[in-house]
């Protein structure tokens, strides 16, 4: 019985498709016009805007979503998400990712 569900999940998870490899360059391109709000890098000096630089590339993907279909509102970011593409998204999502954020104490 246990090697029958086992048999069943891996073949669940066989033919899920994982997503291609993001375009760094593309990413990079993309991102240019965040920057003027969200900073050089990602690296936000606006207040109230937030840094992107280093979030995980699975949330930032996944803001960006909410953002272009309206289940995450902000009159600023729907008209920005909304003509970007999944792969848009995943290349800009990836780009801010791999900046790593050194904390230092004060």
């Amino acid at each position: 019985m246990k090697s029958a569900a086992l048999l069943t999940t891996l073949l669940a998870l066989a033919s899920v498709s994982l997503p291609a490899a993001a375009d760094m360059k593309a990413g990079e391109k993309a991102a240019q016009s965040c920057l003027m709000c969200h900073g050089e890098n990602g690296i936000s000096t606006m207040p109230g805007t937030p840094s992107l630089a280093g979030q995980p590339e699975v949330y930032l993907a996944s803001q960006l979503k909410q953002f272009r279909n309206g289940k995450r509102h902000n009159e600023v970011m729907n008209v920005i998400a909304k003509p970007l593409s999944d792969a848009d998204i995943d290349n800009i999502s990836a780009w801010f990712a791999q900046f790593e954020i050194e904390l230092k104490k004060k």
